[in-house]
């Protein structure tokens, strides 16, 4: 009798692959869609843990990329909109990260 699987026990067991690297200099963070799509994030050690930041990443992917007709599965991304609003994510994040800097100096 097959079992049924839920969309994440099946997403756990297909997604393969690097999900961490840490090296002297830097960690690489990776996050794959159900569709296998990946996102890599590079930081340095003392930045914040990766995982919220790759999950707005995929959230801004599904709601400008993904949204836009004009798109293709396995195009390069070429979305204004993902681009203003990744930069932003990004920004805030250096912001926030220089201010618990400057706090814990």
């Amino acid at each position: 009798v097959p079992s049924i699987l839920s969309t994440k026990q099946w997403y756990q067991r297909r997604v393969r692959g690097i999900r961490q690297l840490d090296t002297e200099e830097f960690s690489l963070h990776c996050f794959q869609t159900i569709t296998g799509v990946k996102f890599f994030v590079i930081v340095d050690h003392k930045q914040m843990a990766c995982e919220p930041l790759l999950h707005r990443i995929y959230e801004l992917y599904t709601d400008y990329v993904l949204k836009n007709p004009f798109y293709l599965i396995d195009m390069p991304i070429r979305c204004e909109l993902f681009d203003t609003n990744l930069k932003r994510v990004i920004e805030q994040i250096e912001r926030a990260s220089a201010y618990n800097s400057a706090t814990l100096a």
